[in-house]
């Protein structure tokens, strides 16, 4: 056993109590001791609440009704993924603009009350975003194949918000944080009862992210800004091509149109609050770190204004705010960011998508702060995580937790996690159950599947993770079985590059993830009550050996030593806590001599776990 698991000694900070760290997020009782009594039954009630289908008025308004035109399109080479070029179809040059028939469709069918917006079979050209009203349905037959524009101008020209140089921009929500920004190339913001369905996976929705800009040879994903593959994620080929980007004109360059001070743009903070939110030097003024500071330094949303000029990317599909929300029965590939992120919506089902689009920050479908989602029977293959559960960043917490959600009968391929909660987790996560999964990781030799099950917070993020159940995985050709790892703070008691959080760990709870990003760090996270069972993992042949991964289960809670807030009074920092995992063979990790790391741990429980030709039955805390 002792040659299996390094176990560290915790290190707490004693004070408040974990009560108030969890103020205002407790269940009501029936639905605590449903839990206790049955989890599953939980989730078989949220499934439950989906069995009716979403009513639309039994009215078609067929996009050609309204000037809408074909396209041809024409070979071009593109990038796919950071480092993989391909052939590709884009529409040839000056094609006919359907943005302004798309919206006469949609705006006739709301004034109607309500029906569906067919985009009938054909390659279809959309300078602008599709903009959902409630009641609309707007549904794609097989073999339409939109192709969104990739001029960043396009997405803001039609925003509610006139930023004037910035251009017409709309509320957004990016990386957990709000803002006026690009919109998304498919955007809804408080709207009731819409959906966007395809007849089957030939329906595409084309962000185009690696076709070149006009007259450039940069593309939407060189706005990511990373100089060359990175072991934390990228799996580069041997030809050493990756994408390019123009120096100073991304999220992660220093954007002179930022101020030289936050106190410009927060007069309301004291010098010392301006010092702590910068933090050194002047990488605050990223557009990616200028978001966050002016979100810890409470400067209301519609006066973060990015836009032109700036280098946030957009979403390939957000809604915000919205209630009773179907996606089902298309493709998405391409996106220029994240490929689905609905925020602070009611009552979300996904059924049949598939999710296809491995460029940096593909994350396949990120429900934030959302309450009653159910996705099931679709197809990921992502260049982030696949599935990840969010709630917000920092400040922005105001929809509250995402929670009651069930994932089921789906399928993973590439990406940094396939199961993830975070890091975006600020206002929680909660009540979340998933089952019946295949990581298939089919592209298991040039670009595996970095984590199966993961968890990722930090000081920042802080928020909360509890109640969380998970059954039936099954991880056919294991994940990748190569470590990598992010970069301590200076004086932490976690060195640096010694735990492998960003790849290599079937279940993986990162409380310490990637910290050097973020200044402002007095918010700990807080996990409970995770419960994992029946996951199955296999070896394949990596020619060094039959490993199903690096090392079967990393758990590194609250790193008490990144806490840089006050210090009276500071908050109780308390380990990862009841931990179940039971049933599961994890393979043979190839770090056998420690396949599990354990950091501030109390009452890891694992029930019949193979690890290896070992089988574990014992409660740790380390």
């Amino acid at each position: 056993m002792n040659s299996l698991i390094n176990e560290k000694r915790r290190t707490l900070i004693q004070a408040a109590s974990a009560a108030g760290l969890l103020a205002g997020t407790a269940w009501a009782g029936q639905a605590v001791a449903a839990v206790k009594n049955d989890p599953w039954k939980q989730a078989q009630a949220i499934i439950d609440r989906f069995a009716k289908p979403l009513q639309f008025r039994p009215q078609d308004f067929a996009i050609t009704g309204y000037g809408a035109k074909t396209c041809e399109v024409q070979a071009v080479e593109a990038w796919i993924s950071f480092v993989e070029r391909k052939t590709l179809a884009t529409p040839v040059p000056q094609s006919h603009d359907c943005y302004p028939a798309i919206s006469a469709a949609i705006a006739a069918c709301h004034q109607a009350g309500g029906g569906r917006v067919v985009i009938p079979a054909g390659n279809w050209y959309c300078a602008g975003p599709i903009v959902l009203l409630s009641n609309v349905h707007v549904h794609l037959k097989a073999g339409a194949h939109v192709y969104f524009s990739n001029n960043p101008a396009d997405y803001a020209k039609y925003g509610q918000y006139d930023c004037g140089p910035r251009g017409k921009l709309s509320m957004t929500r990016w990386e957990g944080n709000d803002c006026l920004n690009f919109s998304s190339m498919v955007y809804a913001i408080g709207q009731r009862n819409i959906a966007l369905t395809g007849e089957d996976w030939t329906a595409i929705l084309d962000g185009q992210a690696g076709v070149n800009f006009a007259d450039s040879e940069f593309c939407w994903w060189s706005w990511k800004g990373r100089e060359k593959p990175g072991s934390a994620g990228d799996i580069a080929p041997g030809s050493g091509n990756w994408i390019r980007h123009q120096k100073g004109e991304t999220e992660v360059s220093i954007n002179p149109l930022n101020p030289m001070s936050l106190s410009e743009a927060a007069p309301h903070l004291s010098a010392e609050q301006v010092r702590f939110i910068q933090g050194e030097g002047d990488k605050w003024r990223r557009d990616s770190n200028f978001l966050r500071a002016l979100a810890e330094a409470g400067v209301p949303a519609d006066k973060r204004v990015f836009g032109l000029g700036h280098f946030l990317r957009p979403h390939m599909v957000q809604f915000i705010n919205c209630t009773n929300v179907l996606f089902q029965g298309y493709q998405v590939t391409n996106t220029p960011f994240w490929q689905h992120n609905p925020v602070g919506c009611k009552n979300v089902h996904v059924k049949n998508i598939y999710a296809n689009s491995i460029g940096p920050n593909s994350d396949g479908f990120d429900p934030e702060s959302c309450n009653y989602v159910l996705i099931e029977d679709s197809t990921f293959d992502t260049g982030d995580d696949c599935i990840a559960v969010d709630s917000g960043k920092g400040p922005d917490v105001q929809y509250g937790p995402s929670q009651n959600i069930v994932v089921q009968n789906c399928k993973m391929h590439s990406g940094h996690g396939a199961m993830t909660f975070g890091s975006i987790m600020s206002g929680g996560i909660q009540n979340v159950f998933a089952q019946n999964l295949v990581f298939e990781n089919s592209h298991w030799r040039t670009d595996p599947l970095n984590i199966a099950i993961r968890l990722k917070s930090n000081m920042s993020r802080g928020g909360f993770l509890k109640n969380l159940h998970i059954r039936n995985i099954t991880i056919p050709n294991g994940i990748r079985t190569t470590p990598a790892f992010y970069t301590s703070l200076p004086g932490s008691m976690i060195p640096s590059k010694s735990v492998a959080t960003s790849a290599g760990g079937i279940i993986t709870i990162d409380c310490g993830y990637d910290p050097l990003n973020d200044n402002v760090r007095t918010r700990p996270p807080v996990v409970s009550d995770v419960h994992i069972s029946n996951v199955r993992v296999a070896n394949v042949d990596t020619g060094q050996g039959s490993f199903s991964c690096y090392q079967a289960l990393v758990i590194l809670g609250p790193v008490a030593s990144d806490y840089n807030g006050p210090a009276s009074p500071a908050p109780k920092i308390l380990p990862v806590r009841n931990i179940t995992i039971s049933d599961c063979d994890l393979g043979n990790p190839a770090n056998y001599e420690q396949a599990m790391y354990l950091f501030n741990v109390k009452d890891l429980t694992l029930k019949n776990v193979r690890v290896g030709g070992t089988v574990y039955n014992k409660t740790i805390s380390a």
